[in-house]
């Protein structure tokens, strides 16, 4: 019997959906794992230690299903983790932040950057070093958002209450003369028209979801592993958390004609 190699995709919880969703659209023929950690969601105001030893844990999880390349599709664990796991695997890994990175320097007219994300991205400081790496001259402000990610988790993205508390982080961001503004976290597509009606239709938002896709496509065709033939892939969904509450954010962002079947696991964490 055929066994389709997967694609690995392991999120802080229902973010990844969003990489998830472009990499159904751009490779339609790729079998995805995904894990959403939502029992311990948010990562953002957890430590790097902490952060490096969750996303180690699901990875071994995830490492059970020969699984052919992994997405940390959470820029928190890219940042903390990101090398820790490339030394620890023997597949390609792949982070969010880099091609966020790329895709701002591809978009931006006036080299003025903004970006934001977590607690733990934004001290990790991760993309001014991504982005100053790819052109030194780059204004780069950037702007923690830790109330995003509970709204997101709790599917309160599309409330009232998701337009005021993305007004009230984005006050001081909207001073700034930039052109761009990388969502620095994958749950923060889920704000995307919140976000653009504050921002003003002048700033381009940048989600990494589109490029990781495209550069999850390029790692698999050097390497000859993408996927052939026309059987359609059947796709499988984990949660450490509320698997329905999972279910139905998933189905609402992914589209109802995706089965879902999120399982429970849980480990222990060192905090409890």
């Amino acid at each position: 019997m055929f066994v389709q190699q997967a694609i690995a995709i392991l999120d802080s919880g229902v973010g990844g959906l969003t990489v998830c969703k472009e990499v159904m659209r751009q490779l339609p023929r790729e079998k995805i794992i995904y894990f959403g950690d939502t029992a311990r969601a948010p990562y953002g105001p957890r430590s790097p230690e902490e952060v490096r030893l969750f996303t180690e844990q699901i990875v071994d999880y995830l490492i059970q299903f020969q699984p052919k390349l992994i997405v940390i599709a959470c820029n928190t664990a890219t940042a903390a983790a990101l090398d820790f796991i490339k030394a620890k695997v023997d597949i390609p890994v792949i982070g969010v932040i880099h091609p966020g990175a790329r895709a701002a320097i591809s978009a931006t007219q006036t080299g003025k950057i903004g970006v934001i994300g977590t607690l733990g991205t934004i001290r990790s400081g991760a993309y001014t070093a991504a982005l100053r790496e790819l052109n030194p001259q780059t204004e780069i402000i950037s702007e923690a958002c830790p109330e995003f990610v509970p709204l997101v988790e709790h599917g309160l993205y599309e409330t009232k209450e998701a337009l005021q508390v993305v007004q009230q982080s984005l006050r001081g961001m909207k001073e700034h003369p930039i052109d761009c503004l990388i969502l620095g976290c994958t749950h923060y597509p889920f704000l995307k028209d919140p976000i653009q009606q504050v921002m003003g239709n002048k700033v381009k938002l940048i989600s990494s979801a589109d490029e990781t896709a495209r550069e999850i496509s390029t790692v698999l065709h050097q390497r000859g592993c993408l996927a052939r033939g026309n059987r359609v892939p059947v796709h499988q969904f984990f949660c450490s958390g509320d698997a329905e509450l999972f279910r139905k954010i998933a189905r609402q962002w992914l589209g109802e004609q995706i089965e879902l079947t999120p399982v429970v696991w849980q480990v222990s964490s060192p905090t409890g």
